[in-house]
């Protein structure tokens, strides 16, 4: 038997039925790419920032340089001393960025030193002390450095903030240079905070008491914890929320005041980078200690509200005063039972390349008896200031 070939189909409608899938792929392509772009996740201010920390963790190969952030309340009294200590160093190895008061702009007739023309943030906020404000000053210091990739060390210091806690350097830029650059750490001071009840329950679970942490406010990073702490958002919003320093006694409020008086008194700026570098796991890698040396006065009166760094003045500054702090090489954490002995590395270190707080006299005897620069103090008699 000899089968029936099927008729030849047309070539119109082979043509037809290939332009008819062609369509309908084209249609399925459509849907699903507008499908795709109206569920597409939309990037959180974390997600946009983890993104732009790719930029800043780029290696880099140049000469790098120390970024110095001064926290100052409006114009820098001590800016002939800092003057003078750049002006021992390359241009090259230094970047130096301001957070002052909005509108606030340094220049001829604001500041002594040329090294703080035009260095203010434009973008800066009001900033009350013992407020989250403090810490977000902070952030924004760090992360307008962190636009500059050759910066990969990076100094907080304050000049004039609300106290007058005025920062000065213990050594000339070289030996500090070195000495940051030498150790791949950051130097953070941080220890659990076990006498003061400041940790708020409400912060938990986000932030589990076990991760609460207390230290200095004057941090120096490296680059890879500056990101760390730019890219937050979570724990810094806990803070807003939760971490609030106590207001002050008010008889006139009544029982209000009693009950005010009962909340946690929380001081942000001396727990947030502690607690946020625990909370992720940073602590290994840091030098557990700040450079910045304080020495509080401890003998607080009924009409003092706690304890409050000494303040240097010109026969304070004697050079045997400052040679007892360059000679310090440990320091004593009671509530850890630790000793923190200082050391860049395996190499071991004077504890402190700045100081707290210090008047203008005594930055004045700093200089004139070159413990830090060269100096000659008649030139500030001509100042405007």
């Amino acid at each position: 038997m000899i089968k029936k070939q099927p008729p030849p189909v047309p070539t119109c409608h082979v043509l037809w039925l290939g332009w008819k899938i062609i369509i309908l792929f084209s249609v399925s392509l459509c849907a699903f790419g507008l499908f795709r772009l109206h569920h597409k996740p939309r990037l959180t201010p974390l997600a946009i920032s983890s993104d732009r920390s790719l930029s800043f963790l780029n290696d880099f190969s140049a000469t790098p340089k120390i970024a110095f952030l001064f926290l100052a309340r409006r114009n820098l009294p001590l800016d002939f001393l800092w003057s003078s200590f750049f002006e021992d160093a390359d241009a090259a190895n230094f970047s130096i960025y301001v957070h002052s008061e909005p509108d606030f702009v340094l220049d001829e007739s604001t500041t002594r030193s040329r090294f703080f023309y035009n260095r203010q943030l434009r973008n800066s906020i009001q900033v009350v002390w013992g407020e989250a404000s403090m810490v977000e000053a902070e952030k924004i210091l760090f992360s307008a450095a962190l636009e500059d990739p050759a910066n990969q060390r990076f100094v907080l210091l304050s000049d004039r903030f609300i106290l007058l806690i005025i920062c000065v350097p213990l050594y000339n830029f070289s030996y500090i240079y070195k000495y940051l650059m030498h150790s791949q750490r950051s130097f953070v001071d941080s220890f659990i905070d076990a006498k003061e009840e400041r940790y708020n329950p409400k912060m938990s679970p986000s932030i589990p008491r076990e991760k609460w942490r207390k230290g200095s406010q004057w941090i120096a990073l490296i680059r890879r914890h500056a990101v760390v702490l730019v890219n937050d958002y979570e724990i810094i919003s806990i803070f807003k929320n939760y971490c609030k320093r106590r207001p002050p006694v008010d008889a006139s409020m009544g029982k209000l005041n009693i009950k005010l008086q009962k909340q946690n008194n929380c001081i942000p700026d001396e727990h947030y980078v502690q607690t946020l570098f625990a909370m992720n796991g940073v602590e290994p890698e840091l030098e557990r200690r700040t450079l910045t040396y304080t020495l509080w006065n401890q003998s607080s009166t009924i009409n003092e509200k706690g304890w409050h760094p000494f303040k240097f003045s010109y026969a304070d500054a004697s050079p045997k005063r400052i040679n007892e702090i360059k000679n310090i090489d440990h320091v004593y954490y009671e509530t850890d039972h630790r000793t923190e002995w200082c050391h860049s590395n395996t190499t071991f270190v004077p504890c402190f390349l700045f100081a707290r707080k210090f008047s203008q006299g005594a930055a004045m005897r700093l200089l004139s008896e070159g413990l830090i620069a060269h100096f000659n103090g008649s030139t500030l008699l001509d100042s405007h200031h």
